[in-house]
């Protein structure tokens, strides 16, 4: 549960900075349940739909040496703001690709500064517990 409130609060985090700094990405309005149901949305959307979409284009992401996946990013963000309506718009792919490069790096930052990377240190420990016995 830690987990999943913190990369909310990185998406909603990374998707306000991105909305300032671009002017082609907006927000209906500021009010945190928009901030919180748009990350929402994101998230969903990064975890079902672009496995599904990165699959689907593998010989894409092969052909370009990887850079279709920027063009993955891209739509996954006018996926959540097709789903979000009102509360979330990008103006054009353009926009969207642009954001999905910021989102990516400043999302990459956060996740290692707050530790969301780790993987399994429980099960990092029990190794070590079982090795050592």
């Amino acid at each position: 549960m830690r987990n999943f409130i913190l990369r909310l609060f990185i998406n909603a985090f990374t998707l306000t900075i991105v909305a300032m700094l671009l002017p082609g990405i907006h927000f209906g309005d500021n009010s945190i349940g928009t901030l919180v149901i748009v990350a929402l949305i994101f998230g969903l959307a990064n975890a079902v739909l672009k496995p599904i979409i990165l699959i689907l284009s593998c010989s894409l992401i092969l052909l370009t040496f990887g850079l279709w996946i920027l063009v993955v990013n891209g739509l996954i963000l006018i996926i959540t703001a097709e789903l979000a309506g009102s509360r979330f718009q990008v103006d054009t792919i353009w926009w969207a690709i642009l954001a999905g490069v910021i989102v990516g790096i400043i999302g990459g930052i956060m996740e290692n500064v707050l530790g969301l990377n780790d993987k399994d240190d429980d099960d990092d420990d029990r190794k070590i517990r079982i090795i050592s016995q």
